[in-house]
C-alpha cells in the first residue's frame, strides 16, 4: 500500500516535506484553464512542490442546480502545517474569484484538503482526511488514478478500494494526462 511517510524528503532548509493530498474543481467560467492555472499557482508557491496530479473528469454536481463540473486531484508535497495548507488552498481560491454564497454552490475553484500524510484531525475549521471523501466518486476517481495505494487513515482502506464502493456512472474523462 502507499504510505506517504515513504515519500518523505528533507528540504535543504532542514524541514521534513509532507505528502498531502487535494481535490480540485470548477463549474464556473473557463473551467479547464482554471485548474490548470491554479495547479500551476500552487506549484510556484513556497513550500509547495506539485508531486503529480490526475486528468480532469466532467462530473454532474452536488446540490442545487447548476452547470457540470471539472474535477481533479493533486498530490502535493508541503513543507507547511495543515493550517497553513488551508489558508494558502482559501487564498488561491479567492484569487480566481471564489465567492461562497450557498453551500454546494456553482464556483468558479474549489479546491478541499482530502489528506495530510495518514493525519487524522477534526477541528471545527479543518478536518482530515475530507470527511466526505469516501463517498464521492468525483474525489475518489482522480485520486485513485494518482496514488490508489494510498491508505484513507479512518477506514484504513486504500483509494483503490473505495472507490469500487461509489457510484461513478456520473464521472467521465475529459482528458487523460499528458
Amino acid at each position: 500500500m502507499f504510505n506517504p511517510a515513504s515519500s518523505l524528503k528533507v528540504s535543504s532548509e532542514g524541514t521534513t516535506d509532507k505528502v498531502t493530498a487535494i481535490a480540485l474543481g470548477s463549474n464556473l467560467g473557463d473551467s479547464h484553464n482554471i485548474l490548470e492555472a491554479a495547479i500551476e499557482k500552487l506549484a510556484k508557491t513556497p513550500g509547495i512542490k506539485l508531486q503529480a496530479k490526475s486528468s480532469w473528469y466532467k462530473t454532474k454536481a452536488v446540490g442545487p442546480p447548476q452547470p457540470d463540473y471539472l474535477n481533479g486531484c493533486a498530490i502535493l508535497q508541503v513543507q507547511m502545517p495543515p493550517y497553513l495548507l488551508l489558508e494558502t488552498l482559501l487564498a488561491t481560491e479567492e484569487q480566481f474569484g471564489r465567492v461562497r454564497q450557498e453551500r454546494w454552490g456553482a464556483r468558479s475553484l474549489d479546491l478541499d484538503l482530502l489528506l495530510y500524510e495518514d493525519l487524522i484531525m477534526d477541528t471545527p475549521q479543518l478536518q482530515i482526511p475530507h470527511p466526505r471523501m469516501r463517498w464521492r466518486a468525483f474525489v475518489l476517481i482522480p485520486l485513485a488514478e494518482i496514488a490508489p495505494d494510498w491508505v484513507e487513515p479512518i477506514s484504513q482502506r486504500g483509494i483503490r478500494d473505495l472507490v469500487k464502493e461509489v457510484d461513478c456512472c456520473d464521472v467521465h474523462l475529459l482528458n487523460a494526462i499528458t
